[in-house]
């Protein structure tokens, strides 16, 4: 059976004492396990699309289902082919930057840039010219010599943070170090002037049993979902320590009530950039391999949580796949890509996940159930090296596709290194549809003038050509071939694209293109 434990415990949040009720669930044998269960309450929900039909983008990849999809009116494939950096647009935030950017109201509603970067430092800058808005500084980082492992230096806001618009509040974990020892902070700013919401930081060991911040890294996405803020931890860079793969949610009303699900076993780390994704009634998070498991205890997977969050350990409610046990041999996760959520019109099943492995391996899986271990829906080896980075997903006239860095297998051309499949048939099967030319290490994102049409596949050349570039997304022929070389880009970096724009985040520096 799966094993639950409830546990109660008193924390101090805020400044002040509180009784809290935190359940801690573990990933464990699967046998006679029941389904998940529960929903959403109103307050502070954010679904699939909300927040981004307004033209804001307030979560990684614009939605919560994590497509990466832009629609921008004036950002039309003609238009595309005339990009170029803003004159005049100068935003300098200091520390080095992994996290996407945010473009959300500002004070008075003026649209604002939020860049949160390695140096525990947020700021807010005025979209139309980069002038300094608001800055908020969160507390010494984590320098590298302090950690057990690792290879960001220093270590502070990792993971892209997320605004609940109607509240007007920013959330987002920070990596600190004060009195010699680390703590992660979840901080709740207000979008106005980036001060503290009362009752936050929370104190995520205080609030999580068993949680030890001496182990555990923050870098996916964080996600909302009827008032709680969900959070996901994986290990650092080498693999060091007893750390788990945790998916811990805040309520965003109760400062410090939290609870938590956890792999069982040692590893398995939901470390994606794209983080947790949610189809507006439930959560789909990714974990990596497990060390020593010799039953499945929640790595390899795709896993889906019911609000809490809550983990039935039913196989519809989990995808491994059948050689899960030689890829945690090899360190082959399959958590280095989040899941996407999308649906394919005509399809059946229609409402689908795609998962990316390490072992260059791409899942369809029908989200409704997910198959415990299995095959999925169907896999297709797509790329000859390690797939990594957050994927996009569309659908335009011609069909609907995913596409992702990696070194293409089976690609109609020579060049290979920018992918998209093809969603064909019904049941549903995977074809590679385009490759292109590609130079770096970001994720892809997709813009589109009017959410039918026009498809521009657009990345950035992290630690690469420094380039951003755009694809024709049903063809893969050139749009856009940068010719300015942007300095700083981290890998796993995405551009974003708001009011007419596409701004590109680096350290030191936000890069704002417009036709």
């Amino acid at each position: 059976m799966n094993r639950f434990s409830l546990l109660s415990v008193i924390l101090a949040a805020g400044g002040c004492v509180s009784p809290l009720v935190s359940s801690v669930t573990d990933a464990g044998p699967l046998a006679d396990a029941g389904a998940s269960d529960g929903g959403p309450s109103d307050a502070g929900a954010s679904d699939a699309g909300t927040q981004a039909s307004a033209g804001w983008v307030a979560e990684h990849h614009a939605r919560a289902t994590r497509d990466g999809v832009y629609v921008d009116p004036a950002l039309t494939p003609a238009a595309a082919r005339g990009l170029r950096l803003v004159a005049g647009f100068d935003a300098r935030p200091r520390g080095h930057v992994y996290a996407q950017p945010l473009y959300v109201p500002g004070p008075g509603g003026a649209p604002v840039v939020v860049v949160a970067t390695e140096s525990n430092v947020v700021e807010a800058r005025d979209a139309a010219t980069g002038a300094v808005v608001w800055t908020r500084a969160l507390g010494d980082p984590a320098p590298l010599s302090s950690l057990p492992c690792g290879n960001i230096d220093p270590l502070g806001v990792t993971g892209t943070p997320i605004a609940d618009l109607a509240a007007r509040t920013l959330y987002l974990d920070a990596m600190t170090w004060p009195a010699g020892a680390p703590h992660h902070l979840v901080f709740a700013l207000s979008l106005d002037d980036g001060a503290t919401r009362a009752g936050w930081p929370v104190d995520v060991a205080a609030a999580v049993p068993g949680f030890d911040a001496h182990v555990q890294n923050q870098r996916g996405a964080l996600a909302l979902l009827g008032g709680t803020l969900y959070v996901p931890f994986g290990g650092f860079y080498g693999d060091c320590g007893d750390y788990r793969g945790w998916v811990v949610g805040l309520s965003t009303s109760q400062p410090g009530a939290a609870s938590a699900w956890k792999t069982s076993a040692h590893g398995g780390g939901a470390w994606a950039p794209g983080g947790v994704a949610s189809d507006g009634a439930s959560l789909f998070v990714a974990t990596g391999n497990t060390f020593g498991a010799t039953d499945w205890s929640g790595g390899e997977a795709i896993v889906h949580l019911a609000p809490g969050p809550v983990f039935s350990g039913a196989a519809a409610d989990y995808f491994t796949p059948t050689n899960w046990r030689a890829l945690d041999a090899a360190d082959l996760d399959l958590g280095g890509s989040g899941p996407v959520l999308f649906e394919a019109p005509g399809a059946t099943p229609s409402k689908l996940a795609l998962a990316l492995g390490k072992d260059g391996s791409a899942w369809l899986l029908d989200r409704e159930d997910l198959g415990g271990v299995s095959s999925g829906l169907a896999h297709k080896q797509v790329s000859s090296r390690e797939l990594i980075g957050a994927a996009a997903a569309y659908t335009a006239p011609s069909g609907t596709y995913v596409v992702f860095r990696g070194k293409g297998l089976g690609c109609p051309g020579a060049a290979n290194n920018l992918v998209a499949l093809r969603v064909i048939g019904s049941p549903p099967a995977l074809d590679v549809a385009w490759c292109a030319p590609y130079d770096g290490l970001g994720s892809p994102m997709v813009t589109t003038p009017d959410g039918a049409s026009g498809f521009v596949v657009w990345i950035a050349g992290a630690e690469g050509s420094g380039r951003l570039t755009g694809y024709d997304g049903e063809t893969g022929a050139s749009v856009y071939a940068g010719t300015d070389p942007l300095s700083g880009l981290r890998r796993f970096s995405t551009p974003i694209a708001a009011g007419g724009r596409v701004y590109v985040a680096g350290d030191g520096r936000v890069y704002a293109f417009a036709p």
